[in-house]
């Protein structure tokens, strides 16, 4: 599936947060100067053609909901750094977290205890 710009994340977000809406309805999340209704409407557009977001027809007009859920799309989005950056290897992106972030040893060991409990 094709990434998302942070436009579109921004979009998608009000869509994980507030379900199925009208384009109409977006303008009302964003704060004066508010996008273009067309737009916004180009945008959703895209994001459906993307496969994002599919629509209900009322009439005319569409209502429009999230395809992909937040959490499939932040699995997917980790999936495809850890094989474009890490070489498919999820231990070379921790590793180079702790490097990068200076994980303490305790936040590693809480870290393992949680993956650990989480297997069970």
């Amino acid at each position: 599936m094709k990434g998302l710009t942070a436009k579109e994340e921004e979009i998608m977000g009000f869509f994980w947060e507030k379900g199925p809406l009208f384009v109409k309805e977006l303008l009302a999340y964003y704060d004066d100067p508010k996008p273009h209704f067309n737009t916004l409407s180009t945008i959703v557009r895209g994001l459906e053609e993307k496969g994002y977001l599919a629509h209900y027809t009322f009439g005319n007009t569409y209502q429009y909901y999230a395809v992909i859920t937040e959490d499939g799309y932040r699995k997917g989005t980790l999936r495809n750094v850890v094989s474009k950056y890490f070489n498919n290897s999820f231990l070379s992106a921790v590793s180079s977290l702790v490097k990068e972030e200076d994980i303490s040893l305790d936040d590693l060991k809480k870290l393992i205890q949680e993956v650990e409990e989480g297997n069970k």
